[in-house]
């Protein structure tokens, strides 16, 4: 008979972790839990990756399941597709989102068509990482935010986790499920905060939008790095008498609209928050389809907070890039007095 001391010693304790280290939890649970997780990337073995995101997995799981590739976006985008048709689940490390361009030939042409092609006989249980927008000073083709460009792929699961906790269950879920996901991670994020994250193999809902913060008067809907000023923008607010509701979109395709349609159907008002330059983000999408499907609702234009339509001004001008809690706030009062 387990005595309640020793159940109690098989219960993962809570852990106070950065981003960073919620993903690497998340990958080595995974690979411990499935001998058919292997990782692939540039730097993501000896070296740990660019963030670090894979330190030290290559010497518990050793070299035949944490590959470092050439230089090659191409192969890295490519190689999974075969992998994944073979049985296995590989994730694939893109050290940059402006890396990427090489990996969407593979993904559009291939991975994304793998289950319609066969007719279901094969799938592609493939996830591809990539650390995505600005915020570190980084120099050019280091801080792109094109997140809207992989939605637009049929077939293709966006997924972009905005706290240590969603990224370890979001992570986990993205990896078990039997289609492609790119699994976009904010490194703003990577070590901004820490959070208590149980390392117990549980995941979170992809295709699924989250409540972060409840509230009547208006809602703010953003994703990423975006969540944390668009709680500060919350926090100024209710210094005013406003209660917002704050949505993390966290699965950006297949996106959850009927938990943003029930948010705006009881506050009556919108703002939609990210990064990504105004013109075509995902922002867009999401105020199209307010407009089609919850025009009754609203008393107020929608509001989008954006980056503006220029490559990001690197490296002084980036924080006026940026959306700000400040031009969230600015946003909500115009919605809030609009009649």
């Amino acid at each position: 008979m387990v005595t309640a001391k020793q159940k109690a010693k098989t219960i993962p304790e809570a852990m106070d972790l950065t981003m960073v280290e919620a993903l690497n939890r998340a990958l080595a649970r995974a690979m411990a839990e499935d001998e058919s997780v292997i990782l692939l990337g540039e730097d993501i073995g000896i070296d740990g990756g660019v963030f670090r995101a894979t330190e030290g997995l290559i010497a518990r799981f050793g070299e035949a399941r944490v590959r470092d590739t050439p230089l090659s976006e191409a192969l890295i985008g490519g190689l999974p597709v075969g992998l994944a048709a073979m049985g296995f689940r590989p994730v694939a490390e893109i050290q940059f989102m402006g890396f990427v361009y090489p990996v969407i030939d593979q993904l559009v042409n291939h991975a994304s068509r793998m289950r319609t092609r066969t007719r279901g006989r094969l799938t592609c249980p493939m996830v591809l990482r990539a650390p995505y927008g600005g915020g570190i000073h980084a120099p050019e083709h280091h801080s792109e935010s094109t997140e809207a460009m992989f939605a637009h792929i049929p077939g293709i699961r966006v997924v972009i986790p905005s706290s240590p906790a969603k990224a370890y269950g979001l992570l986990l879920s993205a990896i078990r499920d039997p289609d492609p996901v790119v699994f976009l991670e904010p490194k703003r994020a990577y070590r901004a905060a820490r959070e208590s994250v149980v390392d117990d193999g549980g995941a979170l809902p992809l295709d699924r939008c989250f409540v972060t913060l409840k509230g009547a008067d208006i809602t703010l809907v953003g994703w990423g790095a975006m969540l944390g000023e668009a709680m500060e923008a919350a926090d100024i607010l209710a210094g005013e008498g406003v209660e917002a509701e704050v949505i993390d979109v966290a699965t950006l395709k297949p996106l959850d609209m009927d938990s943003i349609l029930a948010s705006v159907k009881k506050t009556g008002r919108c703002v939609i928050v990210h990064e990504a330059p105004l013109t075509g983000g995902f922002g867009a999408e999401i105020a199209a389809r307010l407009a089609g499907e919850g025009l009754m609702h609203l008393v107020a234009p929608v509001e989008r907070v954006a980056g503006w339509d220029t490559v990001m001004p690197l490296p002084r001008l980036e924080s006026r890039y940026m959306p700000s809690a400040a031009r969230i706030a600015a946003a909500a009062r115009r919605a809030l007095e609009y009649a």
